[in-house]
């Protein structure tokens, strides 16, 4: 989807990216989880924590800023190697 509407937007100047966070640690991904399974998160994690929200804002504000102007139609995978 992101690719599509990125080249329906050809000429408008806008730009069309998609940032996919891994687990990050916000009320959301703790709903339903217990925290075993957190754990267990944790220690898959190549960096042995959750990402934080301050992980994550940089990029979005280079992604809106003008310097992020030709990155475009991009899947953008924030998530610290967790696979």
């Amino acid at each position: 989807m992101t690719k599509i509407l990125a080249k329906e937007l050809k000429g408008t100047g806008i730009t069309v990216n998609c940032v996919a966070p891994g687990p990050i640690a916000t009320e959301l991904f703790y709903g339903g989880r217990t925290e075993e399974q957190v754990k267990k998160i944790i220690n898959e994690s190549p960096l042995e924590r959750l990402g934080e929200t301050k992980d994550v804002a940089p990029l979005v504000g280079f992604l809106a800023s003008d310097a992020g102007e030709w990155v475009n139609g991009q899947i953008i995978r924030i998530n610290g190697g967790y696979v």
